[in-house]
């Protein structure tokens, strides 16, 4: 890891630390066209290659990954010690949902690994990207994608993908060909163009084999028009930061960085993507980056849009750069102080040896309107705020007992190596599961505010410590805190909290809900400036408990997984909501019935997680 900061203190408001970084302009690479069509659900329920042994073992944080094979080929570790915080949960539960408009269950994991005729791989978790606008629904998760109307009737998918990206199959289970990695996928629907932007980081072979060819890019779908049944142009953004195809050299150890976890806002002129960039092959974390686009060339499918890359790991940048959250707008509301402005927030407690914080830090790129024309003229401004402290939490999240069939196949002598090739191996009842580290989750900018929210270690009422969620609601112009707290249970796990703000800033943070007395379930709670969170409520209760492959040796190294992130999006008045949660539940012998491993299709072999989609009037 290098760490390339110094803390500075704030200045006068709005006069924000001005970083030296040396704008950096990129060429977009324009690729075809491509149009969401249905692929086929098929396939064996089980093969000898049910996990990439390319992106194998996965990371130590919450990044992709996850599965069967070697050390981790990403070491994507920045966390320090995690001691907790003295937080106690003591949030209300609702008695009643009466905001709660209505919901759907979107992808889950039968989706993802039988699409395109079983040409996948079984990946968690899922990572959740979801867009509302013009009367359409789209979700994206790992490695597929849908899109509804509003009353939630699917128009297309699930679309794997790499059928999407206009890629080979993930696998050709034929000849046994592999397609490029695709990860992290996040989309937007942006009311000032009326445009559909989709993202996803793509990872290039070494030709047909797993193998990893050391370029990886980040590719960029926008739709032609308002509706996203139809035509999109895709671009390639080439991220590996080595001198090449145009890159510049940030000097990753052993030749190429990645630029690992992608999210994505938009002002009123720019499209802007992050990424925390690691080496890939070798260890380092080198600094976010952030890469603004030119919206106007996007949207009208230009051939060459105007890019301009800012480097966090540069060492004039006074704030340590990881997971800097571009605010998405809500409604067409952009800031247009200093010639536009886009606004992101970043978090700094995995840093630190306590693991604690009581910093944010607020980024801003202006001057956008000049991204068309001068595009080096845009400026990076960057200051600390001062919030309620924050910590990594510090512990898996217990679950309720239920069926886990694939749990119980590996407890069962003769179940895991007739059925899946393994030896057996007894857990305890149930097994527990992964939340977030403390870093940002998605911000959103509206009401001339900025909402963001992020994982925090509290304690619960018999004396364990366990997950809640910090949220923020801040004056970027001023630096002023509006409300700022901590959504917790005594009983239970928040984790993955994600904020979506209506334009009269009425907002609702989603997350999942998961303890001793609940199935990972779809939550949320109200968010207001001025009373901050209200009490948590279940738009969907888990049916039973996760029963995945990853924390199983054999498949998924020692750290169950859940994440990476959720989703929310403002539409109008209305609030939608993309939470993972367990919408199924089956026992062993069920698991073991035609069709195998499949429960009447409600979930595959190695995992079960689901994805909920709400609509909730705040």
């Amino acid at each position: 890891m290098r760490t390339r900061w110094l803390i500075a203190a704030a200045t006068a408001a709005f006069a924000m630390c001005a970083t030296a970084t040396p704008q950096t302009t990129l060429t977009l690479q324009k690729g075809g066209t491509t149009v969401p069509k249905t692929t086929p659900l098929g396939g064996a329920p089980l093969t000898s290659l049910e996990l990439d042994p390319a992106t194998t073992a996965g990371d130590s944080d919450s990044g992709e990954g996850g599965e069967l094979g070697p050390p981790p080929l990403v070491n994507r570790t920045v966390a320090h010690g995690r001691f907790g915080s003295n937080v106690m949960g003591n949030a209300g539960r609702a008695k009643a949902n009466p905001e709660l408009l209505g919901g759907f269950d979107g992808l889950n994991f039968h989706d993802q690994r039988y699409a395109n005729n079983g040409n996948q791989f079984s990946v968690e978790p899922p990572d959740q990207g979801l867009c509302v606008g013009n009367g359409f629904v789209m979700e994206s998760v790992n490695d597929v994608l849908a899109i509804y109307d509003t009353a939630g009737h699917k128009l297309v998918g699930p679309v794997d993908l790499n059928t999407f990206y206009g890629y080979p199959a993930a696998i050709n289970r034929s000849t046994g060909a592999y397609g490029p990695f695709i990860t992290d996928p996040s989309c937007y629907y942006d009311a000032g163009t009326r445009r559909w932007f989709q993202v996803v980081l793509t990872l290039d072979r070494v030709g047909t084999t797993s193998a990893l060819a050391g370029p990886n890019h980040l590719d960029i779908a926008v739709s032609q028009t308002a509706d996203p049944t139809g035509a999109w142009n895709i671009y390639h953004l080439p991220v590996q930061n080595n001198g090449t195809q145009g890159t510049p050299d940030h000097g990753c150890e052993d030749g190429f960085c990645l630029g690992d976890y992608p999210h994505i806002g938009a002002d009123a002129n720019a499209f802007f993507i992050t990424t925390n960039e690691f080496s890939l092959f070798g260890p380092g974390f080198y600094g976010a980056q952030i890469y603004a686009i030119s919206k106007r060339a996007l949207a009208a499918g230009a051939a060459s849009p105007n890019v301009v890359l800012f480097n966090g790991g540069d060492p004039s940048v006074p704030a340590p750069a990881f997971t800097v959250w571009p605010a998405i707008s809500s409604g067409g509301q952009y800031a247009g102080v200093q010639g536009g402005t886009e606004f992101l927030l970043s978090s700094d407690a995995v840093f630190y040896d306590s693991g604690r914080s009581n910093t944010l830090w607020l980024w801003a790129v202006s001057n956008t309107r000049a991204i068309d024309t001068a595009p080096l003229s845009l400026k990076l401004k960057v200051s600390p705020l001062t919030v309620r402290e924050y910590a990594v939490p510090t512990s898996l999240a217990q679950q309720k007992p239920g069926s886990a069939p694939l749990r119980d196949c590996f407890a069962t002598p003769g179940c895991a190596p007739t059925y899946l090739g393994y030896p057996t191996i007894v857990y305890p009842t149930p097994r527990p599961m992964a939340v977030n580290d403390s870093r940002m989750q998605q911000v959103s900018y509206a009401n001339g505010k900025l909402w963001g929210t992020l994982d925090t270690d509290v304690v619960l009422a018999d004396g364990s410590h366990g997950s809640g969620i910090n949220y923020f609601v801040i004056d970027p112009l001023v630096r002023g805190v509006f409300a700022n707290g901590t959504l917790a249970l005594p009983d239970a796990n928040l984790t993955y909290g994600a904020a979506a703000v209506t334009q009269s800033g009425r907002g609702v943070i989603a997350f999942t809900v998961v303890g001793p007395n609940d199935h990972p379930s779809a939550g949320y709670a109200g968010l207001d400036a001025k009373l901050g969170a209200g009490s948590v409520h279940i738009a969907a209760a888990g049916a039973g408990p996760w029963d995945g492959f990853t924390g199983i040796p054999y498949l998924g190294g020692d750290r169950p997984r859940w994440g990476d992130y959720g989703a929310a999006a403002a539409d109008g008045n209305t609030i939608w909501t993309a939470s993972e949660y367990i919408a199924q539940t089956c026992t062993l012998a069920e698991y073991l019935s035609p069709p195998l491993f499949q429960c009447g299709g409600t979930r595959a072999a190695l995992g079960n997680w689901a994805t909920r989609i709400s609509s909730i009037r705040p």
